[in-house]
């Protein structure tokens, strides 16, 4: 869970940075910002506990690993099987994202696949999870805004 807090500018010139290079080490990442290794340790200590930083990954793309495919499946569940839904779901290596949104859709699933022919695998193991209904697919024909941030941290 996040914990809401006010970004300074440090923080920000921080972030900054990590969106430019999120694998710069902290020695280094202290002396382009000019500020004390110690100091930006601690801010990124304290964004990390707050849930500001996104648990560490190596941002691999899924085409890299053969998922060249991208899709939104969103599904339909019998309320009283969430958590049965849920923990199947973390079970399918091709599941990326599963957020639970407003409206008629119970939950909304961002996934990879092969090929089209894998995403009706994917999609089909997805609809056999206990506690699903009914799902629909759409599959993605091109990214055209990749995933950002820096723009918000410009924000005052």
């Amino acid at each position: 869970m996040v914990i809401l807090q006010q970004l300074d500018q440090t923080d920000r010139k921080i972030l900054l940075a990590l969106d430019e290079d999120p694998r710069i080490p902290v020695m280094l990442l202290a002396q382009k910002l000019g500020l004390a290794r110690g100091t930006v340790h601690s801010r990124l200590e304290r964004l990390a506990a707050a849930g500001t930083l996104r648990p560490n990954s190596a941002r691999v793309l899924p085409e890299a690993v053969g998922r060249g495919v991208t899709a939104m499946v969103s599904a339909e569940l019998d309320q009283s099987k969430l958590n049965d839904a849920i923990d199947a779901l973390r079970n399918i290596p091709e599941v990326l994202e599963c957020h639970a949104p407003a409206g008629d859709t119970d939950l909304l699933l961002r996934v990879v696949a092969k090929s089209p022919d894998d995403l009706y695998r994917v999609s089909e193991e997805i609809r056999l999870c206990p506690g699903i209904t009914r799902t629909s697919t759409q599959m993605f024909l091109r990214e055209v805004i990749p995933y950002r941030i820096t723009g918000l941290l410009h924000e005052e």
